[in-house]
């Protein structure tokens, strides 16, 4: 995508274009997280390759409908604890800065992978998997701007807005791309259960449907994407990898978090049937997110 407009306007017209508008895609991520990451020659061409993809949908009258973005993990920041101390590593900044530039100039938000589970399965003996999980709790108080957190997961979106800050753009909006937790896990990764899995994404569709913010920003509803609508059973790595599915690779349902428009597909069709989500929902309404370098797939449990 770097090299040139012209394989991006080809890789548009063959992956977003012949399904629209049947299909309401709404954006394209190009990469997924990639700065922070190992590959340091992706970091390079990273900004080139958003700005062809860019450029390619306003050749093809898509650029106001189709929204242009790159994830960013947990491993863009030098530290997250407390929110308001969290930085963007200064290795990462250098390409940070183009990119979030770039993204301010066409109205793209900063998404952010944040997953209590992998907090909490770092550091077992001192996080409370009860704040981790949406349950009750102490909380913490971030003692520089006296706000209360009952949740790590507000936490970290607040996190992501004093990076932007202190990066210069305290204007561009936060939104999750990716959050869930695994219902299987290997016996050195704590909390991978079932009941967790279940847990945390029944509470977080339950945060998310009251349309709030954060403690920080409280007046900008806050959106998210759960992770993953299916178990992608020849994912590589540990066993929780394979295990943050809603379903399981058959179409069976993993656990239900009470979507009443769920149901169980065949094994032989995976027809799955959405519609009694509702429209106050993205996924009610069949919005998708097309992503340039992966096939998962990512439910939006938010109100737009």
């Amino acid at each position: 995508m770097s090299v040139g407009e012209d394989r991006a306007i080809s890789w548009i017209k063959e992956n977003v274009q012949p399904f629209l508008p049947g299909t309401k895609i709404v954006g394209i991520t190009v990469g997924n997280e990639i700065l922070g990451g190992d590959d340091h020659e992706l970091w390079e061409v990273l900004l080139p390759s958003v700005k062809n993809v860019y450029s390619a949908l306003r050749r093809l009258g898509l650029e106001k409908s189709v929204e242009v973005s790159s994830p960013h993990s947990e491993a863009v920041f030098a530290s997250s604890y407390p929110p308001s101390a969290c930085v963007f590593k200064e290795d990462v900044l250098i390409y940070m800065k183009p990119l979030l530039q770039f993204f301010s100039q066409i109205g793209s938000p900063f998404y952010i992978n944040a997953y209590p589970f992998l907090a909490y399965k770092s550091d077992p003996e001192h996080i409370d998997v009860n704040y981790a999980l949406f349950k009750s709790n102490p909380g913490i108080v971030d003692t520089k701007t006296n706000l209360h957190y009952d949740n790590m997961f507000d936490a970290q979106v607040d996190a992501a807005y004093a990076a932007l800050e202190k990066a210069g753009f305290p204007k561009v909006e936060v939104i999750v791309s990716e959050t869930g937790w695994a219902s299987h896990g290997d016996a050195n990764e704590a909390g991978a259960t079932l009941q967790n899995a279940r847990t945390y994404n029944y509470n977080l569709k339950k945060r998310l449907s009251k349309k709030k913010g954060t403690p920080y920003r409280p007046k900008t509803v806050v959106r998210a994407y759960i992770f993953a609508l299916f178990n992608e059973n020849l994912k590589p790595g540990p066993t929780s990898e394979r295990n943050f599915g809603l379903f399981k690779p058959d179409g069976s349902i993993a656990y239900d978090i009470g979507f009443t428009g769920l149901k169980e597909s065949s094994a032989v069709s995976y027809l799955l049937s959405f519609k009694g989500i509702g429209a106050s929902t993205w996924l009610g309404s069949s919005y998708s997110l097309v992503s340039a370098t992966c096939t998962a797939v990512l439910l939006l449990v938010s109100a737009l």
